[in-house]
């Protein structure tokens, strides 16, 4: 892994509405529904609150020629439902996701007035839960954990007259977004959805940037929703390994938002590095 031991970007009021760490794994055998109810007893105490439900799809990074082709769907077969489930505490704003592949650590904002509790935090709470997901595997005699994908999300809520007033004036929030035209013909753009791509070094994994106006759900306020996405394979499915590569994930989510976002903006939430 690169040398990470430096300053990153940091704003004293950020805009960030919900963060996530994902570790996702090779579907533990024999993990039925059954395992839901008897992980939720022992976190209970912590996250209060469960609900069920669908699962999320695998997501892995390819490199090889023709990665790029759209993945196939068709008919699986299952011997049982596969499910989903959110387990969260009193407040609402730290969630813990658990499906048979993957263990999410989330925070959210719920009343909009919650400060962002910082990465360290998050990564802590998420090895606190990685470390008993993987004794509780083991104290029912099922597989440890093939470790194969890693995930940093950052969700962005960027609120229109704080620096901005539309999508007319959208390059003053998104560095390369320049706004201009070839021609007089196009009055400015009433809404704007974006994705780019960016590579990792050495093929360690990719950072997504999309950029699209969501209707918040706490509010109903239509916000500018900026979400960063870092996914790639770790090393090997060592703690250390899993945990670099996060840490790697945060780095490029950090400096890729301060990168495809303005100084001007910046200004507003407070960069102080």
């Amino acid at each position: 892994m690169p040398d990470r031991n430096q300053t990153l970007p940091d704003f004293r009021d950020p805009p960030v509405n919900e963060t996530a760490l994902s570790i996702q794994f090779a579907p533990v055998p024999k993990f039925g529904a059954q395992y839901f109810g008897l992980y939720w007893a022992k976190i209970r105490h912590e996250y209060t609150r469960s609900q069920a439900l669908p699962p999320l799809p695998s997501a892995t990074e390819e490199f090889e020629a023709g990665s790029r082709v759209p993945p196939q769907f068709g008919i699986q077969l299952i011997n049982e439902p596969e499910l989903r489930c959110w387990f969260w505490d009193d407040t609402g704003n730290r969630l813990v996701q658990l499906q048979h592949d993957r263990l999410i650590y989330n925070w959210r904002q719920i009343r909009g007035d919650e400060n962002y509790p910082r990465y360290p935090s998050i990564r802590d709470a998420l090895k606190v839960e990685w470390l008993r997901f993987s004794d509780f595997l083991e104290g029912e005699h099922l597989e440890k954990p093939k470790v194969n994908q890693c995930e940093v999300i950052y969700v962005n809520h960027i609120e229109y007259g704080k620096g901005w007033n539309g999508y007319g004036e959208l390059n003053r929030v998104v560095a390369p977004w320049s706004g201009d035209s070839s021609g007089t013909f196009l009055p400015v753009p009433e809404r704007v959805n974006m994705e780019t791509h960016y590579l990792l070094p050495d093929r360690l994994g990719r950072l997504h940037i999309s950029m699209q106006p969501v209707i918040r759900g706490r509010d109903t306020q239509e916000v500018l929703q900026i979400m960063l996405t870092a996914r790639g394979a770790p090393k090997s499915s060592s703690i250390d390994d899993i945990f670099d590569w996060l840490d790697l994930g945060r780095e490029w989510v950090v400096k890729g938002f301060a990168d495809f976002t303005t100084d001007s903006m910046h200004k507003i939430w407070g960069r102080r590095s």
